[in-house]
């Protein structure tokens, strides 16, 4: 069977480039799609015209546009939707089976990703009550309205949102959908394993009645990303800190990077640690570790000893399983030389006395191993005596966890920015110390794991406040 052509996406029009690449899997190295790439001089000369695609999407009623995205969901989870530049068609099924095989994430991770990404889809209106503070979405028809009997008007603040997406995890893909719904149009740049979610998300949207001149799909290189970043009025990128580094300081554009997430236990509740651990946990492995709202550190006032053997014991048991197999919840790494590098990475800083892995202490057999042709590496615990130690607050694309003890008195100024915290108290002191910390993005006050997110309750930024602006207004009586 002849493998299918994923297209440029050109706002309403298919392109097929002469310069392609071929996405493969890798497990067996086998191509399963061609991907046509686009040059910086194509992705700015469209990106001239954009107005036209924010004027076609601005006449969609919003009323219309959450019927549009609810049916867009059902499209997204089963139906068999547009691939390749011949008339392919994708089944929900093989959506499963290349983005496993292209991203290492098992079947049992890629539809609980799909189930978030279908939660946004349907969600939509509860979604962007959160986001605009229970906004009448009407207002956004004209621009003009009244809430608590005041006149309001919100205007865009760009034409256009640019997005540079990673390849790590699908779900992120449920952080520019909204935008959409604003009818702001999106200009995307997939990650070069992972073309599969977005792709599949614009077609969910037009074949529900979105036009199709709202959606730039953009597969191109360094260049052309950059591109991106500087021609739309708004843009978000994902990646590590060297990655995300220059753009720091610019507020057009919102950085996804390291989320340094943490779980908490107050002195009122640390004797009482063990009915915690199932939390613990699934802060650190859920999604197979690989998200910024992953618990990378639990921070105790006491007992961190006895809290990280205990933890290391659930989280040793974690093994690799076969892609397919229905008990799977660990990713293996699409690119083995980036597994060698994290693993090297973590081993090096061990070195530097104060820190043990305690998960090596509970199994056979190194961090890293393969199984099927994947390679994988398994969750580690790593006890630290401080916190200042250089495992004791890094975050690595897998399970990882340090646990390390800190006075309560001492902890806000010592865990540092910190994207999601978990904090098991109900001392009403250390709460109200909690959320007068500017360093906290998103705080869960009790047993929730870290990655437990509700959709109307943003964790990093908020994307209508991103992309519209309230003026005032007034009208002569």
């Amino acid at each position: 069977m002849e493998i299918p052509h994923i297209p440029v996406l050109r706002f309403g029009k298919t392109y097929e480039s002469l310069d392609t690449l071929e996405v493969k899997s890798a497990r067996n190295g086998e191509t399963l799609a061609k991907i046509s790439q686009a040059n910086t001089g194509l992705v700015r000369r469209d990106l001239r015209k954009i107005d036209k695609a924010r004027d076609v999407l601005r006449k969609v009623p919003m009323q219309k546009m959450m019927d549009i995205c609810k049916k867009a969901g059902d499209l997204f989870m089963t139906g068999d939707l547009p691939l390749g530049l011949e008339g392919e068609k994708q089944s929900a099924d093989s959506y499963v089976e290349v983005l496993s095989a292209t991203s290492g994430l098992p079947h049992t991770l890629v539809r609980k990703n799909m189930a978030k990404v279908n939660e946004v889809f349907t969600e939509m209106p509860r979604i962007l009550k959160g986001l605009t503070r229970g906004l009448d979405l009407t207002i956004l028809d004209s621009g003009l309205g009244e809430q608590d009997g005041v006149p309001v008007s919100y205007y865009p603040t760009t034409h256009s949102l640019g997005v540079v997406l990673p390849s790590n995890s699908p779900g992120v893909n449920s952080i520019w959908m909204p935008s959409v719904a604003l009818k702001v149009p999106v200009v995307l740049k997939p990650g070069r394993e992972e073309p599969w979610t977005p792709f599949r998300v614009i077609q969910a949207f037009i074949a529900a009645g979105c036009p199709a001149e709202a959606f730039g799909f953009y597969p191109t290189d360094h260049e052309g990303a950059a591109s991106i970043m500087s021609s739309c009025g708004k843009a978000i990128i994902f990646g590590d800190e060297k990655t995300t580094a220059k753009y720091a300081d610019n507020p057009n554009i919102q950085i996804h990077g390291p989320g340094w997430s943490k779980v908490l236990i107050g002195e009122d509740k640390i004797e009482n640690w063990e009915n915690y651990l199932d939390v613990l946990v699934d802060s650190v492995v859920l999604n197979g570790g690989r998200s910024c709202i992953n618990a990378s550190a639990i921070v105790v006032p006491s007992n961190g000893r006895e809290i990280a053997e205990a933890l290391a014991k659930k989280m040793a048991a974690v093994e690799p399983r076969a892609h397919d197999a229905p008990d799977a919840v660990l990713s293996a790494f699409a690119n083995r030389q980036f597994a060698e590098f994290i693993d090297d990475a973590v081993d090096t800083d061990l070195k530097t006395p104060g820190a043990e892995d305690l998960t090596a202490k509970n199994r056979e057999g190194g961090r890293k191993v393969e199984l099927d042709g994947s390679v994988f590496l398994r969750p580690t615990l790593v006890h630290c005596e401080s916190i200042d130690h250089p495992l004791a607050n890094r975050e690595f694309l897998f399970p990882y966890c340090s646990v390390v003890e800190v006075p309560q008195k001492e902890m806000l100024e010592k865990i540092g920015p910190s994207l999601v915290v978990t904090a098991i108290t109900e001392d009403p002191a250390f709460i109200d110390d909690l959320l007068n910390c500017p360093l906290i993005e998103r705080l869960n006050l009790g047993p929730l794991p870290t990655s437990k997110v509700e959709w109307d309750q943003p964790h990093e930024g908020n994307l209508f406040e991103f992309l519209y602006h309230r003026r005032s207004i007034q009208r002569a009586v």
